[in-house]
């Protein structure tokens, strides 16, 4: 594939520095099985770096959507993904207007393959770091045919919620955490490809509906469901295939850990 190359510091034993993979891929494994559980723990590597960095939800959500793309249209064996991940995080701050150094990217990253350790040194392991992550940017960039921005469950979630809200009795709603829990499931939805499977809308009722499920919270009934109210194109299949993607996900972390 031409592209620049997405170049990346080795040790001695020819394996990438920062990537110290946690958990790798088992020989027993299926190659799909163990592209699905790297990805989880990329995705996961890019959240825990959005928090460190500061990032907003959107700018994390569309670092993620950006890495799922990418690697849609590619062979994962040919990019390494950490690499990748850190190039999506610096584009999506780019892309949501929420700037991040790349020299801060660099250096959480490092940290977080490398616990307790210094921030690298503006030594050639650095500059070709950087380097790469630009490059790697880049690649993305044409892979994706500059398409990068992208439409986010988060603003229909916040509208659902406060619909929702008006129609569930205001004691009840505040001992049941609905809202926590609905944010909570849709930022797990970027773990996996399900958040470039599903549309936002439908992600965003099934993960209100999942929430409200969860803690027996019950609606007024009328001649349509409430999911059908708040989105009239949603079906009570696509809820449920969001719902089992979803739990798959859970599942596969499970397995992760």
């Amino acid at each position: 594939m031409e592209g620049p190359s997405c170049r990346w510091p080795v040790s001695e034993d020819g394996l990438p520095r920062l990537s110290g993979r946690r958990g790798p891929v088992g020989e027993g494994e299926s190659e799909p099985t163990g592209d699905i559980k790297t990805h989880f723990r990329v995705c996961r590597f890019i959240m825990d770096t959005g928090v460190k960095l500061g990032m907003h939800s959107v700018p994390v959500a569309t670092a993620c959507v950006l890495y799922h793309r990418f690697f849609e249209r590619v062979n994962m064996s040919a990019y390494e993904p950490y690499l990748v991940a850190m190039s999506c995080v610096y584009l999506a701050g780019k892309v949501e207007e929420q700037h991040i150094r790349t020299r801060d990217i660099i250096n959480v990253s490092h940290r977080y393959f490398n616990s307790g350790s210094s921030p690298l040194e503006c030594s050639k392991e650095f500059w070709d770091l950087r380097d790469s992550v630009v490059q790697c940017e880049l690649l993305i960039l044409r892979q994706l045919k500059f398409h990068v921005c992208f439409e986010h469950p988060h603003k229909y979630l916040l509208h659902y919620l406060m619909s929702v809200k008006s129609l569930v009795n205001r004691h009840a709603w505040s001992r049941t955490p609905v809202a926590e829990t609905s944010w909570a499931l849709l930022r797990d939805c970027y773990h996996g490809a399900m958040c470039i499977r599903h549309t936002p809308q439908h992600i965003a009722i099934a993960t209100l509906y999942l929430a409200l499920n969860s803690y027996g919270v019950e609606l007024p009934v009328g001649d349509k469901e409430w999911w059908q109210v708040l989105c009239d194109d949603v079906t009570k299949a696509d809820i449920d295939a969001v719902i089992l993607d979803l739990l798959r996900l859970y599942d596969m972390e499970a397995k992760c850990i």
